[in-house]
């Protein structure tokens, strides 16, 4: 976990009971705004959570929904490029120090697994992590390909592997 979150939620684990709890989770416009840096957006214009907890026997299940909009820049334009992010997610939250292969619920395949330390997890932190993982690692602008194109860059299934080899041939003639 970051050691200083820029959107945090802690949630207690005492207010966890038997069955499921239901927490919606959403960060304000100043925590979106240093969430956006923290990961290298554009902007982050819309983040929300919706969490099913559930203990078991080793800590805490967390199912539910990641909702966001953020945009991007372009890897090769550097150009703005919008998305939205409806992100399903399953997560365990296990106590600080603890093994993962002890007495677990679910295989570690179908949840992605978090440490927490003390009473309370951080569901803002966890909401950010996922975000994370959610975002396309190389965003592309609709118009990228013809911008490149202009500027003299080609395609890779356009490259002639012995193109120049062929010239400097040709020159030695």
């Amino acid at each position: 976990m970051t050691p200083n979150p820029e959107f945090s939620r802690p949630h207690r684990l005492d207010r966890i009971g038997a069955g499921d709890s239901d927490v919606h989770v959403e960060a304000t416009p100043e925590e979106r705004a240093a969430l956006a840096k923290r990961f290298r957006l554009v902007s982050i214009d819309a983040l929300a959570a919706d969490f099913t907890l559930r203990r078991d026997a080793a800590g805490v299940v967390a199912r539910g929904t990641l909702h966001g909009a953020v945009v991007q820049s372009c890897v090769a334009t550097a150009e703005p490029v919008p998305a939205t992010i409806d992100e399903s997610f399953a997560l365990r939250f296990l106590p600080e120090g603890t093994p993962e292969g002890d007495e677990v619920e679910l295989s570690a395949e179908e949840c992605d697994t978090m440490f927490f330390e003390g009473g309370a997890i951080d569901l803002g932190e966890a909401a950010a992590e996922t975000l994370a993982l959610a975002l396309d690692p190389f965003p592309r602008a609709p118009n990228a390909d013809a911008i490149l194109r202009e500027a003299g860059v080609v395609r890779e299934d356009e490259v002639q592997p012995f193109t120049a080899f062929s010239v400097l041939k040709d020159k030695l003639k």
